[in-house]
């Protein structure tokens, strides 16, 4: 899924920055999808993916994790982040084993996904790249703003907000962490890395 690629910033930030993703095909194997979900979360869940939701229905940030598995549908689409390559690791094997017959799909820097598809005993079926950004790059926002707001890859934080978050972040008025959950709650999709976004915003 392309929307998840094109997420910028500083290398070091972007390594503890990795989105997961289960996927079903239409009208191969998009029924009976919430127990297929269900494991897929329970993998994610005991490697602690610091948060993760389905598209249709919002992020755990938002809704809490029950309300989310509650909402389950065979049109749920579900997605999350870990901020360490080891979870990425042992939720590949996780899902290898349970062997629930969707696809999985691992974003972030190749040089740190490729060597976790290896230690988890998985080979890539496809892999896609971001080329960057192409054009009048004068008129996007700074890349302190677009390192927060291309976490979301429906592009639902605006750079305005960010700017507000991080005023109010210098100012002392508010933790980069409540901060950072703030950012979160408009990306439903779980996509949304809190956790590093607390560490963007902190550091400027």
């Amino acid at each position: 899924m392309t929307h998840t690629l094109h997420r910028s910033g500083p290398i070091e930030s972007l390594r503890g920055d990795y989105v997961w993703l289960m996927y079903q095909a239409k009208g191969i194997n998009d029924t009976n999808i919430k127990p297929k979900a269900e494991e897929f979360i329970a993998a994610a869940e005991a490697v602690g993916s610091e948060n993760w939701g389905d598209v249709k229905s919002g992020s755990i940030l938002e809704l809490g994790a029950e309300n989310v598995k509650a909402r389950i549908s065979d049109k749920s689409r579900l997605r999350g982040i870990f901020t360490s390559r080891p979870q990425v690791v042992e939720f590949l094997r996780r899902i290898k084993a349970r062997n629930v017959g969707l696809s999985v799909i691992i974003s972030g820097l190749l040089d740190e996904v490729l060597p976790a598809c290896v230690q988890a005993g998985v080979t890539p079926h496809t892999i896609n790249y971001s080329f960057g950004v192409w054009g009048k790059k004068d008129l996007l926002p700074s890349e302190e703003t677009l390192a927060l707001t291309t976490m979301c890859g429906h592009h639902q934080i605006a750079p305005a907000l960010v700017e507000f978050y991080r005023q109010r972040v210098r100012e002392g008025r508010m933790k980069p962490e409540s901060a950072a959950r703030k950012l979160a709650a408009f990306c439903p999709c779980g996509i949304f890395n809190h956790v590093r976004a607390a560490r963007l915003l902190r550091e400027t």
